[in-house]
């Protein structure tokens, strides 16, 4: 019988997997997959008389509606749609034009100075929207032409554009670890403020790497000829083009980190925070209006269709043995706990060459994540590296959608092979914070156990 769930575990993947490359919407291969291994798995595994055939048969299909039901009952997911609604009214309300503005004027006489104002941005916006897709987009159609126009190499214009943008799937508010609390029964607030020290260096490191590459080879970031000096009204004005994000993200966060407010909870206070800086702004018509509530329906819908999709995909693979097939398969590798953790981050991130964050966070975190548990490591501290280590997928071809999102708003004369050498040095950065996180938990520890006063 053992070998019977393994084969069928180990079909019931590799028809999926097939399936992927069909081009066919992963939500309808996931929910179809399970539904058909839901009725095959039961054909034969559970031998059954004539009488109780067909009952028994839609009795373990009837298992997968009642955990739809449960998704929809969820009350921890309310906080995507109020979240996405947030992010795609701040990329409305003008706040990332005034950011781009003060910034370039405050560290265009740099080198590179272009390029660190929109990491600055990217964590700000990141810190305030959550939503990569709008960062990078907006960055794209604010910076580039920018960067271009005064001699920045394509490659470090496009690599710094997308990987500033993708900080918004770490940087809390984040709908990753919105998700990735939910699917592990976690606190979401832990996870946000496991996240803040990582996402920050991580953009720290960012800036660090365009300051290299822009002082040992000057021709690829020089400052503009006719940038302004830096003076008090400069730095002034960037402070006061910060009062919008820095609003939103005290709103958002400082609600949350002094326990005012739930995380679903402070997903509506920023949601309203958003619609006061889109009408301070002079932005909030009723045409952007129906735009931001189109856009956040379809994007919650795209998420909602996944979900249900890999919950019941999950679900079959457990019924099937997947979860202990998946168990026993880590144990016996002949690593020791740290091993383990390590092969699993490997796995991850060559399966963010195919598959996209969301299907990874359904389908195999659930999966993985017990038996780092059992192993002794932190959840919180897991969960935090599993996240960070995600980011790549956004990144690495073919299917990194921050990828897709440059080549549509990048100018013309921008190549695909341009977009490709320019991440290249951002996905070795996101690997070494990888590397540090694991090495040192307290990167990911520290912040929580200062809020709450205990050891996590």
């Amino acid at each position: 019988m053992l070998e019977t769930y393994v084969i069928l575990v180990i079909l019931l993947m590799g028809v999926f997997i097939a399936l992927l490359f069909t081009g066919f919407p992963i939500a309808w291969i996931l929910s179809g997959v399970a539904f058909w291994f839901a009725l095959i798995g039961l054909e034969v595994l559970v031998p059954l008389d004539v009488d109780t055939y067909f009952l028994t048969r839609w009795q373990n299909v009837a298992i997968i509606v009642d955990r739809i039901w449960s998704f929809m009952q969820n009350w921890t997911l309310t906080a995507l749609p109020m979240f996405i609604f947030m992010g795609i009214t701040l990329d409305r309300s003008g706040v990332a034009e005034q950011l781009m503005r003060s910034f370039t004027r405050l560290f265009g006489s740099m080198h590179g100075g272009l390029a660190i104002a929109v990491c600055v941005i990217g964590i700000l916006l990141a810190a305030s929207t959550g939503i990569v897709g709008a960062s990078v987009v907006l960055l794209a159609t604010l910076a580039m032409p920018l960067m271009l126009q005064y001699g920045y190499s394509k490659e470090l214009s496009a690599g710094v554009v997308g990987a500033a943008g993708t900080l918004g799937i770490l940087i809390p508010p984040s709908i990753m670890l919105v998700i990735m609390a939910d699917q592990l029964s976690l606190a979401v607030g832990d996870l946000f403020i496991g996240a803040v020290l990582p996402g920050l260096l991580m953009g720290g490191f960012y800036i660090v790497w365009v300051l290299i590459v822009a002082n040992v080879w000057k021709g690829s970031a020089p400052p503009p000829p006719d940038a302004p000096k830096v003076t008090w009204a400069v730095v002034r004005d960037a402070i006061v083009a910060m009062w919008a994000p820095a609003f939103l993200i005290f709103a958002v966060l400082g609600t949350i980190f002094f326990g005012v407010a739930t995380a679903t909870e402070a997903a509506g206070v920023g949601a309203f925070g958003a619609l006061i800086l889109a009408a301070v702004n002079r932005r909030l018509t009723w045409k952007a209006m129906s735009e931001v509530c189109r856009e956040t329906m379809l994007t919650t819908s795209f998420i909602a269709g996944i979900f249900l999709g890999a919950t019941a995909f999950a679900l079959v693979m457990r019924s099937l043995g997947g979860d202990e097939f998946v168990a026993h398969m880590l144990k016996s590798l002949p690593f020791g706990a740290e091993g383990i953790v390590v092969f699993i981050l490997f796995f991850a991130f060559l399966l963010g060459f195919f598959l996209d964050w969301l299907e990874i966070t359904l389908i195999f975190l659930p999966l993985i994540a017990p038996v780092v548990k059992t192993l002794g490591f932190d959840p919180v501290w897991f969960c935090v590296l599993f996240a960070v280590c995600l980011q790549t997928s956004f990144l690495t071809p073919p299917v990194g959608f921050t990828l897709f999102y440059l080549k549509g708003a990048v100018p013309p004369g921008v190549t695909t092979a341009n977009i490709y050498r320019g991440i290249i040095p951002f996905v070795a950065i996101q690997i070494l914070a990888v590397f540090l996180v694991f090495e040192f938990p307290k990167l990911a520890l520290w912040l929580p156990q200062q809020m709450y006063g205990v050891a996590k």
